[in-house]
C-alpha cells in the first residue's frame, strides 16, 4: 500500500513498533520498574496515568538518579531506598513522540537530535499504540530479506 507521500506501509512507524509493550503507573516505584527492567530485559518503560502518556522512565534514568546513593550503602539499604522513590521523581515527563503514521527515518532523526534510544508511539487521541526503540530500527536497517 502507498501513502500520500509516496511511501509505503513499511517506510512507517506503524511498520516496526512494538504493539504490545510494558508500562509503569505514576505511583509505581523505582524498585518495581528496576525489577520489570530486569526480568524483561527492558530499558525503556512509558509511564501512564489513566491509559494516557505522562512519562517515560530509561535504564539510564534509574542509574543517574540512583546510582550515587546506592553507592554508600548495603544490598538492604539499597532495596529500600528505591522502594521509597516514584517513577515520577525520575522519569522524563515531556518524551518526545511519534504517530503511528511518522515515517521511519524522522522517527530515527528524532531519536538521533534528542539523544533518545526509544519513542512511544500515540494516537490521535493521545493514548500510547506502541513503542519505537533505536533497536527496532536497527533490525529493520540491517534485515536480510531473506530472514524475514
Amino acid at each position: 500500500m502507498q501513502t500520500d507521500l509516496g511511501m509505503t506501509q513499511a517506510d512507517l512507524v506503524s511498520s516496526i513498533m512494538r504493539r504490545e509493550f510494558v508500562s509503569l503507573d505514576l505511583g509505581d516505584t523505582l524498585d518495581f520498574a528496576g525489577d520489570v527492567m530486569s526480568l524483561g530485559q527492558i530499558r525503556h518503560l512509558p509511564v501512564l496515568e489513566n491509559g494516557r502518556l505522562v512519562g517515560i522512565v530509561s535504564q539510564r534514568d534509574l542509574l543517574a538518579n540512583s546510582l550515587s546513593k546506592l553507592l554508600e550503602s548495603d544490598a538492604g539499604q539499597q532495596r529500600r531506598f528505591l522502594r521509597n522513590v516514584r517513577v515520577t521523581d525520575v522519569m522524563n515527563a515531556s518524551p518526545i513522540t511519534v504517530g503511528p503514521d511518522t515515517p521511519t527515518r524522522e522517527a530515527a532523526r528524532l531519536m538521533l537530535r534528542h539523544r533518545v534510544g526509544c519513542l512511544p508511539v500515540v494516537g490521535a487521541d493521545g493514548m500510547p499504540v506502541g513503542l519505537l526503540s533505536e533497536t527496532d530500527l536497527l533490525r529493520v536497517a540491517y534485515s536480510d530479506s531473506a530472514d524475514g
